[in-house]
């Protein structure tokens, strides 16, 4: 799932933003997949894989996110040899992030990424599926934020509504926060 994830993310416009100028982005990226993966998601059941193409999505249940510090405890070690270089970009980043990020009960999808090799083949729908049939089932929304058009036009077609488009600090690439209602 971490290398998975990795390999999704290494190219993705905010996390080359959050790391830029990193060459060794894939590498810091898979531990720091593996840390919250460990140390978050797993535990809370509400991580997604698929084999062939290898793929995950990491859900965050309703009131759960964002995590608070003693939960995220754990991956610091991971979180500072990630982004610690530039600590300044990374804050500010996740501050843009977490801003105004909805207070209603949701699902919220932080992450979701199929191996560069397994992209277009519906890899992505497949990750989605099942919990958008659960928030479905429990009238439950879901919340994420797009990080590409490409990435936004993927939830489009699986119900997501833009909701605003804002930029990451210091120059930053757009995301777009995106909403569902259940159906």
């Amino acid at each position: 799932m971490a290398r998975a994830l990795a390999e999704a993310f290494a190219g993705d416009p905010p996390m080359r933003w959050f790391l830029k100028g990193a060459r060794d982005r894939p590498t810091l990226l898979r531990g720091y997949f593996e840390a919250i993966l460990r140390d978050l998601y797993l535990p809370l059941g509400s991580a997604w894989v698929t084999d062939e193409p290898a793929g995950a999505s990491l859900w965050a249940p309703p009131g759960r996110f964002p995590f608070t510090a003693r939960e995220q405890a754990p991956t610091l070690p991971a979180l500072l040899r990630v982004f610690g270089r530039r600590p300044i970009r990374a804050l500010a980043g996740n501050q843009a992030i977490a801003e105004d990020h909805p207070h209603e009960p949701h699902w919220y999808l932080e992450y979701i990424g199929v191996e560069a090799a397994g992209q277009g083949r519906g890899a992505g729908s497949s990750l989605l599926g099942p919990m958008l049939e659960r928030c479905d089932s429990e009238g439950a929304a879901a919340h994420l934020n797009a990080g590409s058009p490409r990435s936004k036009r993927l939830y489009e077609r699986h119900g997501f509504v833009a909701m605003e488009c804002f930029h990451l600090p210091f120059g930053g690439p757009p995301l777009w926060r995106m909403w569902r209602e259940p159906r």
